[in-house]
């Protein structure tokens, strides 16, 4: 038989060099670049326990108006990234922010699953835009008390 030997380093402690994310808007300063985008792309922020920003990843990228999310894989970067919590973000090419039916009924499933396994789900934030003005509009379904984080 033949065996072959990997090294796997791994840190003891992982250095803090992200910015800051206690705001919507400090979402929206990360994530201002999903507003131009022509498909629904969601994607979840990676905070440590200080809400400093470890890795941003893209979940799903989906059509025009619909995206496919499953818990399995919006809180899987997570575990393996041994983060905290998460802040979920999605657009809304249409430029309207106001949350969907299926966008409510999935953050209140992502907000169990995260229970479940002690992954703190602090908010979920949809960017539109404002067409007439040229100015990105958001929606911080924390704030709206949309859903109960």
């Amino acid at each position: 038989m033949n065996y072959t030997t990997a090294m796997v380093q791994l840190p003891l402690v992982k250095e803090e060099k992200g910015e800051r994310v206690k705001t919507p808007q400090d979402v929206w300063d990360i994530c201002s670049d999903m507003s131009t985008l022509a498909q629904e792309s969601f994607q979840v922020l990676l905070l440590n326990a200080k809400n400093n920003l470890m890795n941003r990843h893209m979940i799903t990228l989906g059509l025009v108006d619909a995206s496919l999310v499953h818990p399995r894989e919006v809180l899987r970067p997570a575990i393996v990234d041994g983060a905290s919590g998460i802040v979920m973000v999605h657009n809304h090419p249409s430029g309207d922010p106001a949350p969907s039916a299926d966008d409510i009924r999935i953050t209140k499933q992502l907000i169990e699953a995260g229970r479940i396994i002690d992954i703190k789900i602090l908010d979920h934030i949809i960017i539109g835009r404002n067409e007439d003005s040229g100015k990105t509009a958001f929606l911080s379904m924390r704030e709206d008390g949309i859903c109960k984080f």
